[in-house]
């Protein structure tokens, strides 16, 4: 899709262009580490590591594997895939190497702050202890920011650590995320399969970080429905939602076209409660059919506080450019769209108020009013002829 030119004293649309999604400033805040690998990295460290357990060791075949295999409409099964990038993040330098390179691929990709979240007890197998993980993570994280400050991109990545639902680490991953709060981890989440794992089983984490003052997520309402958004808020309290798509259960559309929203959806909307949506996912999932029925059109045209995320860019084949491309293909989003989302997402980062309030006024508005000027520079140089007739 291509931006026109506007007819003489309209104002324009300001659709992007694909060009123009890619340098955007975007704002990522639900991409897991493990679901974001290079696959030629998952080859290589399997090779380094002695991991044996790939389907395929060509980069190219195992980047569509991982996309097959996701894409099959189940949960439970798109988790499966996580088996083999886990697999090979067991080692120091594979978890500086695999950090370093999502922090440059983001930042490649326009994203200006990240939160990027993993679960460090799923990589002690080779023995690093959890304050290790942490630690390589974090190197990782600052070594792919410099390197992208030196190919004249930033980017801020902030880290999450998560607790496996299934487990019963949670208390333990949230106090180590309180004790790195001051270094590079900004929250805690819990993940995993949310059926028979409610929330509310790790009630002694939540508790523990509430009295901490820090921030946190939880995955509710991808696979499960509205007890589980109803959960993570009422009982655990959380400050975001992962996902949190199902909150369209309790909004009903009537055939005249006025919607309804419940009092779990209405509170959601009221409090301004961020969502964190991801489209691609979402239909890899089951938890939506197409983009073009997703949720994220509803919830944008009734202002819920929407925002726009990848969840896992290799399951998932998607960036956050691609992400958007899907979305301005399906409801014909513009710019002003775009800065939206990210704006909400900025506002809803878990970093310190006034980080927040000089990316949006300094990086993000600015950004996009750049993009938004430039069809008055096309305009002039289809119609001038040559560089000489510009005035």
């Amino acid at each position: 899709m291509t931006s026109q030119t506007p007819p003489t004293g309209a104002v324009p649309a300001h659709v992007p262009t694909p060009d123009q999604i890619r340098r955007a400033p975007k704002v990522v805040l639900h991409d897991h580490l493990d679901g974001g690998l290079r696959p030629g990295t998952v080859v290589d460290l399997a090779r380094d590591t002695g991991y044996a357990g790939l389907p395929e060791t060509d980069p190219d075949k195992l980047g569509i594997w991982f996309h097959e295999a996701a894409d099959s409409g189940s949960l439970e099964r798109y988790l499966e895939t996580f088996r083999h990038t886990v697999g090979v993040m067991q080692t120091r330098d594979a978890l500086i190497r695999v950090a370093r390179e999502c922090a440059e691929d983001l930042a490649e990709d326009g994203v200006v702050y990240a939160e990027v979240r993993y679960a460090p007890e799923q990589h002690l197998e080779a023995g690093l202890t959890l304050e290790e993980v942490v630690e390589a993570v974090n190197e990782g994280f600052r070594q792919g920011e410099r390197l992208a400050r030196e190919n004249g991109r930033r980017i801020r990545v902030g880290a999450l650590l998560t607790a496996m639902r299934h487990a019963a680490r949670s208390l333990e991953i949230a106090e180590l995320a309180n004790r790195h709060r001051d270094s590079g981890v900004v929250g805690f989440d819990i993940a995993g399969a949310e059926a028979g794992y409610p929330p509310t089983r790790h009630l002694d984490a939540f508790e523990y970080l509430k009295r901490e003052n820090n921030h946190f997520t939880i995955h509710a309402g991808e696979a499960f429905g509205l007890p589980s958004i109803w959960q993570a808020l009422q009982w655990c309290g959380a400050d975001r939602l992962g996902h949190g798509v199902r909150i369209i259960d309790d909004i009903e559309v009537r055939e005249d076209g006025s919607v309804a929203l419940g009092r779990l959806a209405s509170y959601v909307r009221d409090k301004r409660i961020p969502l964190e949506l991801c489209p691609s996912s979402n239909l890899q999932t089951g938890a939506a059919t197409s983009y073009a029925e997703h949720p994220i059109g509803l919830l944008r045209r009734l202002h819920f506080r929407a925002t726009v995320n990848t969840d896992n860019r290799l399951m998932s084949h998607t960036t956050m450019s691609r992400e958007f491309e899907h979305l301005v293909e399906a409801f014909g989003y513009t710019l002003d769209d775009m800065q939206w989302f990210s704006v909400n997402a900025m506002k809803s980062a878990f970093i310190p108020f006034d980080e927040r309030l000089a990316m949006i006024n300094d990086v993000i508005k600015p950004g996009y009013a750049e993009l938004k000027s430039e069809w008055l520079f096309r305009q002039t140089a289809s119609t001038s002829g040559s560089v000489e007739n510009v005035v």
